[in-house]
């Protein structure tokens, strides 16, 4: 009997990782397969890692309620873990996108407020000395100013007047107040889950990449670009740290970049932290075959996102790894081959995008069965 560990991503805009997770455990049991599997979703740092973690580690939910990315007040949660000395912070929570609806989304009004006060709550009730930050699904293209704004730091124009924490005001910046920052922030142990490497500025940068899929225009990108990098120039003459040089600083519309500098926050490879917090690597030693995916598999893919983290395990203990996606490309590279044995797409037939959505489970179901019946027959002449 051939054992499956099935640990994929999130499908984006349809199914969480345990969801895909589940339909393909279905699909290898009503394939002709003889089997057992074991179900290990996993998360990078995008919107429902630290759910996951939450989950896996046995957390204590905490409800409290903040400011939403446009201000209105939200009812959210946070995980406990270690004792209760690890806050377990999902970003999307407070300041997610979901939570605006799509007409209303402006980049240049949201603020990341609400993320910085459930950071607050776990350090004045729960007195907590690390802090695990999941920072996929975010509204917001701040830089973090909402957060620094919640545990203290103010900003101000060259008049003096104090300044909302929302890129609207915040591109007339000329001065940070870190006086008033909560002392109960230093020292404290921050780490931020990443799952992109982009930096802070520019054509990769935070901006451009990420403010269209927030509902910036090209007219807002350029503002939201501007106020980054004015915000980068005066935090520099602040602090001394550089928010554009770090490695994953475009994180969540530059908000890693701002706890970095402020903060001294820890960017961490999400999917390698995750692993290594979940015990990945003692389950992937135990099976025969490991069966990973998301949305898409392509050439971002290899920049530190979920599948390549597990497959690089099983290449590591000699296990075949299946990587499943919605999109895979037509002529895969050769650094994509070298990683997975197989890239199968879970597409049937052409139909919409939305349409694909709506389907993505049953194709997950049958994409599993199919190659479930392939295995068996393989099995069967071995």
């Amino acid at each position: 009997m051939l054992h499956l560990l099935i640990a994929p991503n999130a499908f984006k805009h349809s199914l969480d990782a345990r969801q895909v997770a589940e339909a393909l455990s279905e699909g290898f049991s009503q394939s002709r397969l003889d089997c057992r599997t074991t179900l290990f979703p996993i998360g990078d740092g995008g919107n429902g890692t630290c759910k996951l973690l939450h989950e896996k580690l046995g957390g204590k939910l905490v409800t409290t309620t903040v400011s939403g990315p446009l201000g209105t007040r939200v009812e959210t949660s946070y995980s406990l873990v270690d004792g209760g000395q690890t806050a377990i912070i999902e970003m999307a929570n407070a300041s997610g996108i979901h939570l605006i609806k799509k007409e209303e989304q402006n980049p240049l009004q949201a603020s990341s407020k609400g993320t910085g006060q459930l950071i607050l709550h776990a350090l004045e009730y729960f007195k907590v000395d690390q802090i695990i930050l999941g920072m996929g699904g975010s509204a917001t293209v701040d830089g973090g100013c909402g957060i620094l704004h919640a545990l203290g730091v103010r900003f101000f124009d060259k008049k003096g007047k104090e300044l909302n924490p929302i890129p609207e005001q915040l591109q007339y910046l000329e001065r940070i107040d870190t006086s008033g920052l909560n002392k109960s922030i230093l020292g404290i142990d921050i780490k931020i889950l990443c799952d992109v490497e982009n930096r802070l500025l520019e054509e990769e940068g935070a901006a451009h990449v990420f403010g269209p899929q927030k509902g910036a225009s090209k007219e807002q990108v350029k503002v939201l670009d501007s106020f980054l990098s004015r915000l980068s120039d005066i935090v520099l003459q602040t602090t001394g740290k550089n928010m554009t040089d770090v490695v994953c600083g475009g994180t969540a519309g530059g908000a890693a970049a701002g706890m970095y500098a402020l903060f001294d926050a820890q960017l961490v490879n999400g999917i390698a932290y995750f692993l290594q917090k979940t015990g990945f690597e003692d389950v992937i030693k135990t099976v025969d075959w490991l069966i990973t995916g998301e949305g898409s598999i392509d050439e971002q893919t290899l920049s530190g996102k979920a599948p390549v983290g597990v497959a690089l395990f099983a290449k590591q203990y000699g296990i075949p790894s299946v990587g499943i996606a919605g999109r895979v490309p037509l002529e895969p590279s050769s650094a994509l081959l070298d990683i997975f044995d197989v890239l199968l797409p879970i597409s049937h037939e052409a139909m919409p995008l939305e349409e694909a959505f709506v389907n993505t489970e049953q194709n997950l179901r049958r994409t599993a069965q199919a190659f479930g019946n392939i295995l068996a027959s393989f099995d069967r002449r071995s």
